[in-house]
């Protein structure tokens, strides 16, 4: 940094000035002065900096040239007249101008006109010293936004959209600017501080859909913690085990849930709780109003977790999975890019955002492109059908637009405006993609991704999109199909999908030996997926290996369901299942063994369910039978189970 004394009219105080910076300056600040010199030094000046040591006669400098100008950070006056004296700055240049007393005026004996320039001497050696740490502070900031890799840098720093352009229209009408993300995220953030939370620590959100819900989001990344966004749905059981796992220092939750999750938070010693509710109130933003609507944002490195998701195994036990500020960025840019996002886009967004696909996925490419969102709190046709007209780009799950064909006024008049409907978060049926084609005139892009990983691929936004495809693999994105061996497979030959880039997770939370499980030697990532890759580089998904459901976009894991049901007095054992669904894609259906004597119903199994699962992941419908079928490695045929009742929602 360049920092420049400019004497314009007694020179005394410019050249004290001047000697102290010299004196204090660190390596990094270069200190000049101009003017100095056809003003002349001031004897006695001379005298009372040599007495610390400074000889200011050798500083002398010539007059104020524009490259002086050009490459000052800091120009400084100390003359009581300076500002008719002083020339035009170059833009950007700051002025500091210190009202000092003039030592040359003093009057008296000359001890006392010494004892002037004594005084006047150490004040300007206070003015320096403040400068300098000033300076210090500005330069570390500088250098900190520089290469600061935070997520909420990457989206606002150098925004597509200006501050006033607007971010979120609501379907009551309320409308909320990129300023006011800015302002109301700076808010929450000091907020969180201000409880003593730092960087790296996790915030538990357990809320509903609201403009405040995302502020806190974008309030976490600011502040360096990691966002632990979880459905709404899950119960206090439930919950208990996400927050034993996360450890936060922080839960938000809707006040009527407040009396049990402070209850929980005292047992597993969560030291805050605060509410958000659905209308936008609740303690966390009673705390944050009276707050300054400023906050830097803090450093952050590219593989700092910006987030933490669980998403359950096979063993019923949920995996809390890491994602990096550079995951996050990296895919939501990729994304933004090959969907063709710019900021004149309006993006329906009727997707919850406690899932990768409605925050990551939907607000990461409104954010990187200055897009703007139609927020609706939740996905209801009529709503949707409203809102069409207004919008340029619509993202769901499958379940939304077999809805949508379901009304006898969807067509092609509502989609007029609309340039690009994206489907993912589970397959999306060959007969939904033509009917939609048929009745809209628009072809839905399909696209595949997890939880893991973002997204992997994408059908294109110019060419082809095939129906039972998921389009080749996104920009960054290595994707192979491999064998048992991990060796890699022909073209159109079924197996293993594993990727690798910049989009996977950095692995799972507190859990090393499973992180290391699920990647490979050369570092792709094992989905657990299975698929082919044609001869035009589309994939198709053709399985989960895993077992998971995926009904209406929402991942259920067979063994969780398991074990609840298993836990019934009167149960020797239970299979669950996905079948496909007319409405939700897939349906869980459970087939249930009962110890000999014991006598049940669907009624009792599904009520008991719901008691201790959300709703999405209960039982639809509940088989009793005699046994099992199994192997002969006694392993249980899921396969045949889902054969047989493939058909029981298409009954008749």
């Amino acid at each position: 940094m360049n920092l420049l004394f400019l004497c314009t009219g007694n020179a005394c105080r410019s050249q004290m000035a001047e000697g102290w910076a010299r004196r204090l300056a660190p390596a990094w600040l270069k200190v000049e002065s101009a003017g100095i010199e056809a003003h002349g030094l001031n004897p006695r000046a001379i005298a009372v900096m040599r007495e610390v040591d400074i000889d200011i006669t050798s500083q002398a400098s010539s007059r104020v040239t524009d490259a002086m100008l050009q490459r000052a950070d800091l120009v400084v006056t100390v003359c009581g007249h300076a500002d008719e004296h002083c020339p035009v700055l170059p833009l950007g240049t700051e002025k500091v101008h210190w009202p000092v007393a003039d030592p040359a005026r003093a009057t008296g004996t000359d001890e006392e006109v010494m004892a002037v320039f004594r005084r006047i001497r150490d004040e300007v050696r206070a003015h320096v010293e403040e400068l300098i740490k000033r300076l210090a502070m500005a330069r570390e900031t500088t250098l900190s936004q520089r290469n600061n890799d935070n997520l909420y840098c990457k989206f606002f720093d150098s925004p597509v959209a200006s501050p006033d352009s607007i971010l979120i229209e609501t379907l009551g009408g309320e409308v909320y600017t990129y300023n006011d993300a800015e302002n109301e995220s700076s808010k929450i953030a000091r907020h969180l501080t201000g409880l003593g939370l730092c960087s790296g620590d996790r915030v538990t959100a357990q809320v509903n859909k609201s403009p405040q819900a995302l502020w806190l989001y974008l309030a976490c990344l600011k502040a360096g913690m990691v966002f632990h966004p979880l459905n709404p749905a899950y119960t206090e059981s439930e919950l208990g085990y996400f927050i034993s796992d996360a450890k936060p220092g922080l839960i938000v939750c809707d006040a009527c849930f407040r009396e049990s999750v402070e209850r929980l938070a005292k047992e597993l010693q969560v030291p805050h709780v605060e509410t958000l509710n659905a209308d936008g109130s609740g303690s966390l933003m009673d705390h944050s109003a009276s707050n300054p609507d400023d906050f830097t944002p803090v450093h952050r490195e590219s593989n700092d977790m910006a987030a933490l998701l669980y998403s359950s195994g096979t063993t019923g036990h949920p995996k809390g999975i890491m994602l990096s500020h550079r995951n996050l960025y990296d895919n939501a840019a990729t994304l933004a890019d090959a969907w063709g996002f710019t900021k004149d886009d309006t993006l329906l967004h009727a997707l919850p955002i406690f899932h990768v696909h409605g925050l990551f996925v939907a607000i990461g490419c409104v954010l990187a492109s200055g897009a703007r969102m139609r927020w609706l709190a939740q996905y209801n046709v009529a709503d949707v059908l409203q809102s069409l007209p207004q919008c340029t780009v619509m993202m769901g799950v499958p379940t939304y637009y077999t809805r949508l064909l379901y009304n006898a006024d969807f067509g092609r008049q509502p989609c007029d405006n609309m340039r690009l409907f994206i489907s993912g978060s589970a397959p999306l049926l060959e007969e939904t993609f033509a009917a939609f084609r048929e009745r809209t005139g628009r072809t839905i892009l399909e696209r595949y991704g997890m939880s893991e990983t973002g997204m992997n691929t994408s059908n294109p936004l110019q060419g082809e999109r095939k129906a039972g495809t998921v389009g080749p693999p996104l920009p960054g994105v290595e994707l192979r199909i491999v064998d048992d061996q991990d060796k890699p497979l022909p073209v159109n030959e079924i197996g293993h999908i594993q990727v690798r880039g910049s989009n996977v997770f950095q692995g799972y939370w507190r859990m090393p030996d499973k992180t290391a499980e699920d990647f490979t030697d050369d570092c792709f990532f094992r989905t657990g997926d299975q698929g082919r890759i044609d001869e035009d580089g589309y994939v198709s998904i053709v399985g989960r290996a895993k077992d998971m459901i995926i009904s209406g976009g929402l991942n259920v894991y067979p063994k969780e369901v398991e074990l609840v049901l298993d836990d019934i007095d009167g149960v020797r054992e239970s299979a669950v299942v996905g079948v496909p669904h007319p409405d939700f894609g897939e349906a869980v259906v459970a087939a249930v063994v009962l110890e000999e004597g014991v006598e049940l119903d669907e009624q009792f199994i599904v009520a008991f369910a719901r008691d201790r699962l959300a709703n999405f992941k209960v039982p639809k419908k509940v088989f009793f039978v005699d046994v099992l079928p199994r192997n002969t490695m006694a392993k249980v045929q899921k396969n045949v189970l889902s054969e047989q009742y493939q058909d029981c929602f298409h009954a008749g």
